[in-house]
């Protein structure tokens, strides 16, 4: 067969065919004519029994060319519903298709040849029912029949149109003998990153992946999966609750989003610590550290450990609201630090401070503290007097004594980080009330929801506010690190009766992560897999995470710790590189028609000729970026399992009948599709301020008059 051969040719006419009917018409002659054959009835038999097996030998070398010129122009359709989705316990499932070689960059390079064009390219017939189609666009409605038909998508049409999904089909056609593709579950330890432009399907890929995490069960225990959507896919969203669903997990299923506050869990991202100093760490290692910003970076973290650090003392739980309070007026809790402390240990200090803050004369106290309460300047003298060492009251004490001008200005990185996450009603989400039992919004950490092996929707409404979605995303990366810290040195169930110190599989899949990630992103990919973190990262280009992170080296720092990569299509040849620079040359075969002429006279001979094809190699890259670049959408070259390259073509989706959400994620799936609230109650989209709560009513009353003045006209 034609594999056999150096140079294959399966680019060509199905020439077998032409041995298929003469095989046929010979088995037809010897058993209904073996006479003209010189045959008897019984060899007319056997004859023919040997034709049939040549003939059907044949046809089944024809058919690999003909299926091999079809696929080269188009891919059969894939389809699979969730429920076909296989699920397992061993291996990752990611779609349909074989594992690159020398074979395949060789069949590659050939449909690039001139001579094979005709096998390639779009058909002459294919190329004139597109322009008619085009012309007949507008046409009456008897052309316009003409138009449909030639646009009807069924495989008695010669001329149908591609599926839209653009790119080269022949980059997957080249190997008409696929096979499911699956990743062993043991190298998601190694992280995966997903690098695709807009559009190309990298959230269908990250459905595949989120919703057999979700059903898989190991060990007769659910996995943790943690989504973060910056975005906010309202499909995304429905295919994790119908996945809940159906692997009897509703209970476990937790939806968190900034947009939508009346349907979003709460979250408090410093709320649950290991070490006080864990809450100062959270919120300042948001802030720029480059350059002259280091210095107020460090303040910024002393003096947020200095408050979390008083509030755990007055037995509070910090969170966000607390900490703007506080950083904007710090007497207040120095004052109450001071009352719960005097109660506990000089129950008599209270007057005496009373007594000094009679006497005090504003014109003698010093510059920084000329500004200061009157209260305030008392206990500082009393402390001064009676040298209390607490090491809650010496920070609260050293910090009223800086100068309120200076102090804002040293503060002044941390109010803007601080103002993002409190503001408005996400406030509500960010910094919950734990006191309301009256609030039927579940509230959870992330140690809540690996315990109970949760399934958590982070949408972050990034194309609202990026900035306060990259805030949140930030925080919550960073406690997810912290929590993964105590995993990795006390396993999960550390605290509780009989706990065993055992680890969980945590699947992280961070969409557009480029827009949240930060400097703790690096240690979650670096050391997170030690506590069971299985971070699947999806972003479109390189660019993208060396802009937010702001520091080239450190996103190669990035880039290097995902183990398996899958491409798929990019504009961006910078990205290709990384796939195509990863791969080893490949020796391709070229052949050369030489031919040659010699009519000189030697003895009886007057003329000579000679025609043969000559056979080099050649060392050429495996792919090109290129090849990257074409790819069409819902594929993808994926590197995995130690740098073995794989060709890959993700199902698409088929609809399922049973995919069913109540009323109050149906609702929240169909606002987040609009991208924004019904023009009848336009004023009061959820997850925002009402209108009539800023503005006066009769100009609130106006703007309804022209909203329905509009929509009747």
């Amino acid at each position: 067969m034609a594999q056999t051969y150096t140079i294959e040719t399966l680019l060509r006419p199905a020439v077998e065919l032409y041995t298929v009917l003469v095989c046929l018409a010979a088995a037809l002659l010897c058993i209904f004519a073996p006479w003209t054959l010189a045959l008897t009835p019984l060899f007319g038999l056997v004859a023919t029994a040997g034709f049939l097996l040549l003939g059907f030998t044949r046809l089944k070398q024809a058919l690999v060319v003909l299926r091999y010129r079809r696929n080269i122009r188009r891919l059969p359709h894939y389809t699979m519903t969730s429920k076909e989705m296989p699920v397992s316990n061993e291996r990752l499932f990611i779609g349909r298709g074989f594992r690159w070689s020398q074979k395949h960059t060789q069949r590659l390079m050939d449909t690039y040849l001139p001579k094979f064009a005709e096998y390639v390219e779009p058909t002459p017939l294919y190329q004139r029912a597109r322009r008619l189609e085009e012309r007949l666009e507008f046409a009456p409605f008897p052309l316009k029949l003409l138009a449909n038909a030639t646009a009807w998508d069924v495989p008695l049409n010669p001329a149908r149109p591609l599926p839209p999904v653009g790119g080269l089909p022949r980059l997957h056609g080249i190997e008409p003998h696929e096979s499911d593709v699956s990743l062993p579950l043991g190298e998601r330890v190694g992280h995966s990153l997903v690098l695709g432009t807009t559009r190309v399907g990298k959230t269908r890929l990250a459905e595949l992946f989120i919703t057999q995490d979700i059903r898989r069960k190991r060990g007769g225990q659910h996995e943790v999966v943690i989504v973060f959507d910056p975005k906010g896919d309202a499909d995304l969203l429905k295919r994790m609750y119908v996945e809940c669903k159906r692997a009897g997990r509703l209970d476990e299923f937790y939806v968190f989003h900034l947009g939508w506050p009346d349907h979003s869990a709460r979250y408090n991202a410093v709320g649950r610590f290991g070490r006080i100093s864990e809450v100062a760490t959270r919120v300042a290692g948001q802030l720029s550290g480059e350059g002259n910003s280091a210095a107020f970076r460090e303040f910024a973290w002393r003096f947020v450990n200095i408050i979390a650090r008083a509030l755990v003392a007055l037995g509070r739980r910090p969170d966000y609201e607390q900490i703007l309070k506080h950083v904007i007026n710090i007497d207040e809790l120095f004052v109450e630090y001071a009352q719960k402390y005097f109660a506990e240990h000089d129950s008599k200090a209270w007057e005496t401070i009373v007594a000094i803050e009679g006497k005090i004369d504003r014109k003698n106290l010093s510059f920084a503290m000329k500004d200061r309460p009157l209260r305030v300047v008392a206990i500082d003298m009393y402390l001064t007097q009676q040298r209390i060492s607490d090491p809650v009251m010496d920070g609260l004490r050293s910090a009223v004594r800086y100068d309120k001008t200076y102090f804002d200005k040293i503060v002044a990185s941390l109010l803007p980080l601080l103002e993002k996450l409190t503001t408005g009603r996400i406030a509500e989400l960010l910094s919950p009330n734990y006191q309301d039992l009256e609030d039927p919004r579940p509230i959870f950490d992330w140690m809540q929801i690996i315990r109970k092996r949760a399934v958590v929707y982070i949408g972050l409404d990034a194309l609202s506010d990026t900035e306060v979605a990259a805030a949140v995303g930030n925080s919550m990366f960073s406690d997810l690190v912290s929590v993964a810290g105590h995993i990795y040195k006390f396993g999960i169930d550390d605290g509780l009766p009989g706990a065993s110190g055992g680890k969980v599989a945590i699947n992280v899949h961070a969409d557009e992560f480029n827009e949240l990630m930060g400097e703790e992103f690096i240690p979650m990919i670096n050391k997170g897999g030690g506590a069971g973190m299985q971070v699947t990262a999806y972003t479109q280009t390189m660019s993208d995470i060396e802009a937010k992170i702001g520091s080239r080296a450190k996103a190669g720092q990035v880039i290097g710790n995902f183990n398996n990569l899958f491409m798929l299509r990019v504009r961006e040849t910078a990205t290709a590189d990384l796939l195509t620079n990863q791969l080893p040359k490949v020796q391709v075969f070229t052949s050369t028609p030489a031919s040659s002429a010699n009519d000189a006279i030697n003895g009886k001979t007057a003329f000579t000729s000679n025609t043969h094809d000559q056979i080099q190699s050649v060392s050429v890259p495996m792919i090109e970026p290129a090849h990257v670049v074409g790819l069409p959408k819902g594929q993808c070259f994926a590197l995995i399992e130690g740098g073995n390259l794989w060709k890959i073509r993700m199902p698409l989706p088929a609809s399922d009948p049973d995919e069913v959400m109540p009323k109050d994620l149906q609702a929240l799936a169909d606002s987040m599709r609009k991208g924004q609230a019904s023009s009848t109650d336009w004023w009061q989209a959820p997850g925002y301020q009402a209108l009539n709560e800023s503005l006066p009513e009769d100009l609130v009353d106006d703007f309804r008059n022209m909203a329905n003045g509009e929509q009747a006209a």
